[in-house]
């Protein structure tokens, strides 16, 4: 990429950090109140562990938590923010057309604001989710191996590259039809069920991990929490990269491609 692309993109990027930062109280106050699932959370698998009396798949109560603590931080620095709802506007309302009159990659320019927004995000929702990893600081045990806090970076960087990709194809669906939410919520129900965010994905039956890990799903949350938390280790922590690294290219792909084909419906219907 030449050095004026490059500063092209960046200034899409400082652009999507100030449009983005003009929000951030309704970020904090929806990292807030997303806190309340979390604390319900506590009390069920409270509930379960006092019921049976012992551990679950190699969880106990307390792991259980600190599990349910990473997802919440990983979801936060990887979930788009209603990309989504703004790329099917941009085809809905015409918007694209000046884009499409300058030499800029619109995939490349809602990457830019992606990531922008997703630093502005994360700057203001760490404050809160750091008081709540206080508050649960029994339950915290950190790794001593300085190469899980690598490959774990590399697995949610990944992950947030995945559901950036994923969300741009489901709001390219706009170039077919006037309102995507149904696609949208079907897709995050499978994401919110089999992604790990419902409950951690090791403690189903072997049979169906076998055919999840299969899926994008278990690369958009669940792996890089399991590799930090050590529940995936040697041959299969390495063989959970090289899948996820596959499902990120064939994302990627499939962005590409549902933009090339809706762009042409598009110029074919007079858009």
């Amino acid at each position: 990429m030449s050095t004026s692309r490059i500063t092209k993109y960046t200034s899409v990027f400082n652009i999507g950090l100030q449009n983005t930062f003009v929000y951030r109280w309704n970020y904090f106050l929806r990292a807030l109140f997303g806190l309340i699932p979390l604390a319900g959370t506590v009390f069920l698998w409270s509930a379960v562990f006092k019921e049976r009396g012992g551990g679950l798949h190699g969880y106990d109560y307390g792991s259980m938590i600190y599990y349910y603590l990473l997802t919440l931080l990983v979801s936060n620095l990887v979930v788009p923010t209603e990309d989504e709802w703004q790329i099917a506007a941009d085809i809905r309302e015409g918007q694209i057309n000046a884009l499409l009159t300058k030499p800029m990659s619109y995939l490349a320019y809602r990457l830019s604001i992606f990531l922008s927004g997703r630093l502005v995000y994360s700057f203001v929702t760490l404050p809160p989710i750091a008081v709540i990893f206080v508050y649960f600081r029994d339950y915290i045990v950190l790794p001593t191996d300085p190469l899980v806090y690598l490959l774990t970076a590399v697995s949610i960087l990944m992950a947030a590259f995945i559901q950036f990709f994923i969300t741009y194809s489901l709001a390219m669906f706009a170039f077919w039809i006037l309102e995507i939410s149904t696609i949208v919520f079907i897709v995050y129900s499978f994401e919110y069920f089999l992604g790990g965010q419902m409950f951690p994905i090791d403690i189903m039956p072997t049979a169906v991990q076998a055919v999840m890990k299969w899926l994008p799903f278990y690369y958009e949350l669940f792996c890089p929490v399991a590799i930090f938390l050590g529940r995936l280790k040697g041959a299969d922590l390495m063989q959970a990269l090289v899948i996820q690294m596959g499902w990120l290219l064939l994302a990627w792909a499939c962005a590409k491609a549902m933009w090339k084909r809706g762009l042409g419906h598009y110029q074919a219907v007079g858009g």
